[in-house]
């Protein structure tokens, strides 16, 4: 699918499928007849459920599990943004290519398909403290990219990120949406100094301020200071909603790259499981704006998707017990 107009878009996002009722409570049924307390398993039982519901499987499953790392380049670097010059965000992607970079060992222990989607790498966003970091057609261009990454066959699905420089885009999104300023949403990202979060927060808030006829719209807010991987990460996650997908949620800047989904739709991460609480500063806060609760916090910050990838572990080992476990009546074991 490609989008023709914000508006366009703006439609999709509105119109959304909320996935089975029947699925989920037919796991919730058969969790009440296996052999344990009812309920002793915790948020296993739960993520079982959110399983069935968003695959529309009355027996979830997990036989394709994807992780794709989106990877863009910012002009906002320009500011000073970054502990890492931007080039590394095209030599990263050549690491994940040679199978060197953490995300390649965790997809493999995980037992998930690993695909990179470089965004014109080569090509930087605007600064957008001078200007939009995207024009709408381009924004459309990388939100269709991103649409087209998803397939229908996929049974879970992580999303994953690659920019120098994106947590600044991230925190300039997270403040244009939930408010509070820049300093509340702004964090080290790769290890700035404190000259450099200084320079962060003085470059969003410069962002804020040249962009602030657009902040009451949550698309224009994600292409006027977003970037090509966070529109991609938006519109694959908008693709996995409507293709019956669950999603695992990685850190910070994939939370805010699906935000504006949220804000244009009361149910619009109904999907999305957040995997972790990462070490970026705004993280937290922004997960909590979004009702979103986290499965662990390992006190990482690496993107790559590598907090969601570990996440799928936990996905699976709820599946397994769903599936493998033994009723009450199956194993000759008396009920209270």
């Amino acid at each position: 699918m490609t989008f023709a107009s914000l508006d366009d878009l703006r439609a999709a996002c509105e119109n959304l499928p909320m996935g089975s009722d029947a699925a989920a409570e037919a796991v919730v049924r058969r969790q009440d007849m296996l052999t344990k307390p009812q309920g002793s398993l915790g948020r296993l039982e739960a993520i079982a459920a959110w399983l069935a519901r968003w695959q529309s499987r009355d027996m979830p499953r997990l036989d394709k599990v994807k992780v794709i790392v989106f990877a863009g380049s910012h002009g906002v670097t320009a500011q000073g943004v970054s502990a890492y010059p931007s080039e590394v965000t095209v030599q990263m992607v050549a690491n994940f290519a040679g199978g060197g970079a953490a995300i390649n060992q965790l997809a493999r222990i995980a037992g998930a398909e690993l695909a990179v989607v470089p965004l014109e790498i080569e090509r930087q966003t605007g600064d957008f403290t001078q200007e939009p970091a995207m024009d709408e057609e381009d924004f459309l261009a990388a939100v269709s990219a991103g649409y087209e990454a998803v397939g229908k066959d996929t049974d879970l699905i992580c999303f994953g990120e690659m920019g120098i420089g994106n947590t600044t885009p991230a925190a300039a999104i997270a403040a244009a949406l939930f408010g509070g300023g820049a300093e509340k949403w702004t964090g080290r990202g790769t290890g700035v100094d404190d000259a450099g979060l200084k320079r962060k927060v003085t470059a969003i808030e410069k962002g804020l301020s040249l962009h602030a006829a657009s902040l009451s719209d949550p698309l224009k807010v994600a292409a006027a200071l977003g970037g090509r991987e966070l529109a991609a990460i938006f519109g694959a996650t908008l693709a996995a909603r409507r293709h019956g997908v669950p999603v695992l949620l990685d850190g910070f800047v994939c939370t805010a790259a699906v935000a504006p989904l949220a804000k244009l739709h009361n149910a619009g991460l109904a999907h999305v499981l957040a995997a972790h609480v990462s070490a970026e500063a705004g993280h937290r806060a922004l997960l909590e704006a979004l009702e979103l609760n986290p499965l662990f916090d390992l006190g990482m910050r690496l993107g790559e998707g590598s907090g969601a990838c570990l996440a799928v572990n936990i996905v699976r080992s709820a599946l397994e017990c769903h599936a493998g476990m033994a009723s009450f009546a199956e194993a000759g074991v008396s009920e209270k």
